[in-house]
């Protein structure tokens, strides 16, 4: 496995690159309600990359697919295609996922939104996803491993009664959209032969389900739903391992830890 040790140079512009990848979530923000397709949803975020940023959207082409974001809803569990035809509902959850290309470096960035009010328990997914993972960033430091980041995780989603997905993970990113390592969210013992180091670039992203762990993909080869047809919910930030610990590159404005109150 070779992963990619990035300098200060590159490390600069995935810095530059996070911040405008968050910039389109909190752009996005307030469009997001009942009533709105998913499909105006990533035109509006393209036309904002694309004309307000200089950016590039990494998804849209990427191996065919065809939209500017990922917009998965309720048991989607990620990779959801929006749709002008799909329009969101009080009571669903949604997560918007976008990577913003700038001078050649990927920023990398997820978040729930909660359409109207929501039931209590799919608040709650939508918290304890969060939690997870800032548990999970919170473990990283040099000397530390990716066995110490995914058992966190899946420690504090188990502790809810909620599961961790297995098939998709976070992975390192730079130049590449996607680049080792995979950074799986569940205690995998091969995780612990990977020591993190000063330099190291790479997203969490933990997919948190309501119900079983299991997932499936459908026909169109992209969108991955949960088995069980219960909610799904998932949150993602790039950060670098630094001297000292970790520095995230994709905080959101006025974004604050959100760690188990106990």
């Amino acid at each position: 496995m070779a992963i990619k040790i990035k300098t200060a140079d590159e490390i600069e512009k995935m810095r530059v690159a996070g911040r405008l990848a968050a910039e389109v979530l909190d752009m996005i923000t307030p469009y997001v309600v009942p009533g709105v397709s998913t499909g105006e949803l990533n035109e509006r975020m393209h036309n904002f990359m694309v004309e307000q940023q200089g950016t590039i959207p990494a998804t849209l082409n990427y191996h065919g697919f065809p939209a500017s974001s990922c917009i998965s809803i309720n048991h989607v569990v990620c990779h959801g295609i929006p749709d002008y035809g799909k329009k969101l509902k009080k009571g669903d959850i949604v997560n918007i996922d976008v990577t913003v290309i700038k001078d050649g470096y990927h920023g990398d960035t997820s978040m729930m939104f909660e359409v109207g009010e929501v039931k209590p328990f799919a608040h709650r997914l939508c918290e304890v996803a969060r939690e997870c993972l800032w548990l999970g960033i919170e473990q990283v430091k040099p000397g530390a491993t990716l066995f110490d980041v995914a058992l966190a995780i899946q420690e504090h989603a188990e502790k809810h009664n909620f599961s961790v997905v297995r098939e998709y993970c976070g992975h390192g990113i730079g130049a590449d959209f996607h680049e080792e390592p995979q950074v799986l969210h569940y205690a995998a013992p091969e995780l612990k032969e990977i020591v993190l180091q000063p330099g190291m670039v790479f997203t969490i992203e933990p997919m948190i389900n309501l119900g079983r762990k299991e997932v499936k993909l459908l026909g169109d080869n992209w969108t991955v739903v949960t088995k069980d047809r219960k909610l799904s919910a998932q949150w993602e930030h790039t950060l670098v391992v630094t001297e000292s610990g970790y520095e995230i590159f994709t905080l959101r404005k006025d974004e604050m830890p959100m760690l188990p109150k106990s």
